[in-house]
């Protein structure tokens, strides 16, 4: 997985599980050894009995059997632990003796709690009949094992007692020779003791686990839970209070996922704070481009009432005409501007051969030029392949169209517009020459900017509205490239003006 906070959530997350499972197996494993261990030592001490006891409790010829004084008296003198019980039984499944009787030991057992005076609930301690039935199951149990002893096997078992304890149990056939004469069986109680230990042996790593658990919950809350809820107020926020960037530089210096996110969503506040105060400019000026034409023609209208005579008349409905039109340019420059990124966020960019629309766009200016009009000559590429440049062909061909009118504009007559096209570094450049005035050097960066124009004098007021440049920078932007302007020297004189965009070669 290649997220770093997601292999912090899955580790922590099993590190708790891991460690309660490990002691569990190892103490089940523990518990298991304990119990064989029982069991093998009971066999060891029962083996040296059934010797003893085939060896001295033993009568009769050439048919032996055991003689019950005797073999009573040995358990009685055989050292017994407390925690375990000897019985013997003869060949028909009698018993002989047993060492809680012949050593006077008394079984005793807790007595259950105190209760209120008034009726009881059903007890298992009071219950009778369920504790016969516990005897007689354990007792049955007991006779099974003597029984398949008898027949000449070792058995090793771990059974419930008459107390409804669990015990490890061993029956051992009391051999003569091959004949057998009896039964001793071995048990001992301290298996419940052996399990409780194990349990609370068991409880430090539960305890470590719930630990690990509580600690990588917190760990994860503060890590990651509180700092989307942050995220989350920070953008509540911006939505609510109208304030323009989300600042969280705590959470922005993090190198994991959430430092990218609070990353991007400061970039992104970031450019829509830029977004927002550019068409507020946007705004501004268009009012201000829009008031000029505006209050000119309501004077000429205001004027046009007072007027009698004819020419003035004739002069101010021109002035009216030519103030209508500019007003419709720069409306539609204006709705032209404003689609400008919604028909760039429609396509997405693709290779495309710069070569052909710059041939394309050039033949149609000198296939629809009118005489009068400045021709447009297409000077081609460098290389034998034509260089594909990523972008969408439709705004890309807006900027070279706005830039040769703009050429065009500034040419004067007898003069040309010459297109081209050169190959840089991991970049395609085009280029749009003209032979006009050049511009100020001090003006090469503002001609980009909305609504400024500087026309050549004699040129008609009012006949650009100074967005097709800035037009054309905002789609060069938006692919990743740049736009610049310069002026053409011959010599120590101004040859006339280029404007070069350079695009990212795809």
């Amino acid at each position: 997985m290649g997220s770093r906070l997601g292999r912090l959530i899955i580790v922590l997350n099993l590190l708790g599980l891991a460690i309660l499972i490990g002691g569990a197996l190892v103490l089940n494993e523990l518990r298991q050894g304990l119990v064989n261990d029982n069991l093998a030592s009971l066999t060891l001490e029962g083996d040296v009995i059934a010797n003893v006891m085939d060896q001295y409790a033993t009568v009769g010829e050439p048919a032996p059997g055991l003689d019950a004084d005797n073999a009573s008296n040995l358990l009685q003198d055989l050292t017994i632990p407390k925690a375990q019980r000897a019985r013997l039984y003869d060949v028909d499944g009698r018993l002989l003796a047993d060492s809680f009787v012949v050593a006077d030991r008394v079984e005793a057992s807790a007595l259950p709690p105190p209760t209120r005076p008034g009726p009881r609930l059903f007890s298992l301690h009071l219950d009778p009949q369920a504790r016969a039935r516990r005897i007689a199951a354990a007792q049955a149990a007991l006779g099974g094992e003597v029984r398949q002893a008898l027949q000449g096997e070792t058995v090793q078992n771990v059974r419930l007692a008459e107390d409804g304890h669990r015990v490890v149990s061993v029956s051992i056939p009391i051999r003569h020779v091959r004949a057998v004469l009896g039964v001793l069986n071995l048990q001992a109680g301290d298996v419940d003791q052996i399990i409780a230990a194990e349990r609370k042996a068991l409880l430090p790593f539960i305890l470590i686990a719930v630990g690990v658990s509580l600690f990588s919950s917190l760990l994860l809350i503060q890590s990651v839970a509180e700092p989307v809820l942050r995220l989350a107020r920070a953008a509540d926020r911006v939505r609510l209070q109208r304030a323009r960037a989300i600042a969280l530089p705590d959470l922005a210096r993090r190198d994991d996922e959430l430092g990218d996110l609070a990353r991007s969503l400061e970039d992104m506040t970031s450019a829509l704070s830029d977004r927002m105060r550019a068409i507020e400019r946007f705004a501004a000026d268009v009012a201000h481009e829009l008031r000029n034409p505006m209050t000119s023609i309501r004077s000429a209208v205001e004027t046009l009432e007072l007027v009698k005579d004819p020419l003035a008349r004739s002069r101010l409905l021109r002035v009216l005409n030519e103030d209508v039109g500019r007003m419709d340019r720069l409306i539609t420059d204006i709705s032209n501007a404003s689609r400008v990124d919604a028909e760039l966020a429609r396509e997405s960019p693709s290779p495309v051969n710069l070569t052909r629309i710059l041939a394309d766009i050039c033949g149609f200016y000198e296939a629809t030029r009118k005489p009068n009009e400045i021709p447009v000559r297409f000077l081609g590429g460098e290389g034998p392949s034509p260089p594909l440049v990523s972008g969408r062909e439709g705004p890309i061909s807006q900027v070279f169209r706005n830039l040769i009118d703009n050429a065009r504009s500034f040419s004067p007559p007898g003069a040309e517009v010459r297109v081209g096209i050169r190959r840089s570094k991991g970049e395609v450049i085009g280029f749009v020459d003209d032979d006009g005035p050049g511009m100020p050097p001090e003006n090469l960066e503002e001609v980009f900017e909305r609504f400024y124009t500087s026309r050549p004098k004699g040129a008609a007021f009012g006949g650009n509205s100074g967005l097709g440049l800035a037009i054309a920078r905002q789609i060069v932007d938006a692919h990743g490239g740049h736009i610049w302007a310069e002026n053409r020297m011959n010599g120590s004189d101004v040859a006339g003006a280029r404007f070069s965009v350079a695009l990212p070669i795809a």
